[in-house]
Order: structure tokens, then C-alpha cells, then sequence
């Protein structure tokens, strides 16, 4: 049976701005999932739910082949309060889809509902709903679930929107894709007191202003300047007031790579700066140092494969592979030191707002491209013999 194809578009559209509605947090993601796990047994596929937490894997097998392809698609949604009036628009307060996960899910739909009505393939597809994403547990939950046990393939892939790309083009590279993503909370204590007086204690504010500068130095003065790495100051936070000088600071952030070297050393000045300044105010001082996402780094035959498929699925000019990759991250990445794939960009459109701006919104005319490339490399990678 041949899929109707604009009868399918415009129920993945209604789909997408039904989930863009319906927003949920990490591992909170009940009615998505539950809807997810629906419509792929209305595919007639296998279908397990709960898989680390709100995970879902719908499973579709044709023809007599051993090879197996995985696909995967975020759910989770941002605790962003949305701005402007879409008709669709959050009716969660505070909760938005402002990274695109809506549309992610609804291209591996469209595409799990062509594969399973028109085959073109021999072998397995396992389709994968993944939760958290945002803040890098969802791939960890789902793998120590067994999820790869359970569920082995030969290859996995993701897709994902991006903002100021022409809606449908598609973009990839091998090698290093997205950064490692560290995090980092530098706390400065000392003793407050009274603004008129501030001889009398030991504030942490001048400190921590002074220490802000300064991490500034580590990229621009410390690292090999051929090396690739942001160290951003995110947030400033005391507990004083206005006619109070604060006795404690804290300094927030977070750091991007692309190699455990580079963040090893970014986190070794990090943590030599904080003491010189600590000495130099009479203040105490403690470094956090957390690491939450991994590079991702996509296996070169994978990415040949996606880019091969994707120029067949959208056209020549509308492929390109990337120059360099970005400093984004993404827990997709745990997936890839698993077994080899590639993750892979579709364009959200000149004029789209960045990724997690609250008046963001996922392309619906980007979605037949995404399926599009998703029906393709499934078939091409899993291809029916003579």
C-alpha cells in the first residue's frame, strides 16, 4: 500500500503542533511517549515503552535480512516560558518546545508510517524515542536500561533542525560534529558587612568580577590557539542586597571542546585562578567541575552513508557537508561510542529564530525532507536483494 503523501503531510503537521502544545520536561514526557508508543502500533510494529524512564522503541522488521539501522528522535521540551500567539502555543506554563523536538519526532513518524506501509527495505529498523536530552541523561538512561542489549544494531543515526540553514537542506560531516559540554559553579566566600563600611569584612563581590575576567584569559592566553574551545560565564549570583556588601558569590558557567585534553586544561587554570584569587581577596573558594555531554563524533563511512542518502532523498544542492563543527552538544553522542553512526542537521529556515529563544518554532515545511532522508537511508543502507 502506497502512502498518500499530502494526506500524510498534513497529518504530521497537526501532529507536530500537537506535541508543540503539549510540551514535557525530561524524563516527564508521559502523554508524548504514550502517543509516540500509539501511533507505532498503529505501523503494526513492535513497540516497548519505558525504556530509562519515558524511553519508547518501536521495532519493524521486512524481508530476510540480518542488518539492522537505528534512528533516533528526541521528546523533551525546555522549562522556557513561550512568548507570541501561536494558535498552538504551550498550554504548559513555563515548558516550551523551543529546540525542535516536536518536529524530531514527528519526521520519524512520517517515516516509520511510509516505511511500514511501502517496505523498500530488508531487515530491521528500530525506531527510537528518546527522553532528556536537554540535559544529557536521557541516552545514558536508555543505555543502562539495556537498550542496546535488547535492542542491537549495525548502525545509529540522528537528525536534527538548525536555524539560519534553508528549511530542507541538509548538512553533515565526519569526525568531530558537536562539542563536549563541561559545567562549572566557582563559590567565593568570605565575610559581608555593611556597604558604608566594607573595611570592616571580606565581600566577594570585587573578587568574583575580578575572577570573571580573568577565566576570560584560559581560551585567549592558555590554550593552543590550532585547539577549539568557548568558556562562557553564564551566571553572577551573591547574597547581598543593595546597602549590604555579599560574603558569598557564585560564578556559573559552562565550557565547550572538542578533545578531554583541551577540558582537562581549561579546567586545571580554572581551578589555579580561583585560588590565586582567593588569596589575593582573603576569601575562601571551591570549584565545581562537572562533565555532561561528550563530543559527538560521527563515523566516517555513517556520515558518507547520510550524506549519500540525503543527496538522493533532497537533491544535490541541497546537501552540503559542514566546513567545521559546531560547539552545540548533544547525549546522542553516547549512542555513538556504542556502535558507529552519524548525526545529521536539517535546515529550519533563514528567517527561524535560535534554538531555545522562547519564540521559536519548529518549520513545518521542513518535515517532508526529514522524512524524506529518513525513508532513504534506511533503504539504502538496508537494500533488497535480486
Amino acid at each position: 500500500m502506497t502512502q498518500d503523501r499530502q494526506a500524510l503531510w498534513a497529518e504530521l503537521r497537526a501532529w507536530r503542533q500537537d506535541f508543540h502544545a503539549h510540551p514535557e520536561f525530561g524524563f516527564e514526557e508521559h502523554r508524548t511517549a504514550r502517543l509516540v508508543a500509539e501511533r507505532l502500533r498503529a505501523c503494526g510494529m513492535e513497540v516497548a515503552e519505558g525504556i530509562g524512564g519515558t524511553g519508547v522503541v518501536g521495532t519493524l522488521r521486512l524481508g530476510q535480512g540480518n542488518g539492522c539501522i537505528a534512528l533516533r528522535a528526541d521528546m523533551d521540551a525546555l522549562r522556557i516560558q513561550e512568548q507570541g500567539a501561536l494558535p498552538y502555543r504551550s498550554t504548559h506554563p513555563g515548558v516550551m518546545h523551543a529546540c525542535g523536538h516536536d518536529g524530531h519526532m514527528t519526521m520519524l513518524l512520517g517515516a516509520a508510517r511510509i516505511l511500514a506501509a511501502e517496505g523498500g527495505f530488508d531487515g530491521t529498523v528500530h525506531f527510537v524515542f528518546q527522553p532528556a536530552e536537554e540535559w544529557g541523561q536521557g541516552a545514558l538512561a536508555m543505555l543502562r536500561d539495556g537498550m542496546q542489549e535488547r535492542f542491537p544494531c549495525n548502525e545509529i543515526h540522528g537528525l536534527h533542525n538548525q536555524p539560519a540553514l534553508p528549511a530542507g537542506q541538509f548538512e553533515t560531516r565526519a569526525g568531530a560534529v558537536m562539542s563536549a559540554e563541561d559545567n562549572f559553579i566557582i563559590t567565593l566566600r568570605g565575610m559581608g558587612g555593611h556597604a558604608s563600611r566594607p573595611q570592616l569584612g571580606r565581600e566577594v563581590l570585587v573578587a568574583a568580577c575580578s575572577l570573571v575576567m580573568d577565566l576570560q584569559t584560559i581560551v585567549a592566553r592558555r590554550l593552543d590557539p590550532a585547539e577549539t574551545a568557548v568558556l562562557s560565564v553564564t551566571e553572577l549570583l551573591t547574597d547581598g542586597t543593595r546597602n549590604a556588601l555579599p560574603g558569598e558569590a557564585r560564578i556559573l558557567g559552562d565550557v565547550r571542546s572538542f578533545h578531554p585534553r583541551v577540558s582537562a586544561e581549561v579546567e586545571a587554570w580554572m581551578r589555579r585562578l580561583a585560588a590565586g584569587t582567593a588569596t589575593s581577596y582573603d576569601c575562601a573558594v571551591t570549584v565545581d567541575y562537572t562533565r555532561e555531554f561528550i563530543p559527538t563524533i560521527n563515523d566516517p563511512a555513517a556520515a558518507e552513508a547520510a550524506l549519500a542518502a540525503a543527496r538522493q532523498a533532497l537533491g544535490e544542492d541541497r546537501v552540503r557537508q559542514m566546513a567545521a563543527p559546531s560547539t552545540g552538544s548533544e547525549d546522542f553522542a553516547r549512542f555513538l561510542q556504542q556502535v558507529p553512526g552519524c548525526f545529521a542537521f536539517i535546515g529550519n529556515g533563514e528567517a527561524s529564530l535560535p534554538l531555545h529563544h522562547p519564540g521559536y518554532d519548529f518549520n513545518d515545511d521542513a518535515t517532508p525532507a526529514g522524512v524524506a532522508y529518513w525513508v532513504t537511508l534506511v533503504r539504502q543502507r538496508l537494500p533488497v536483494r535480486a
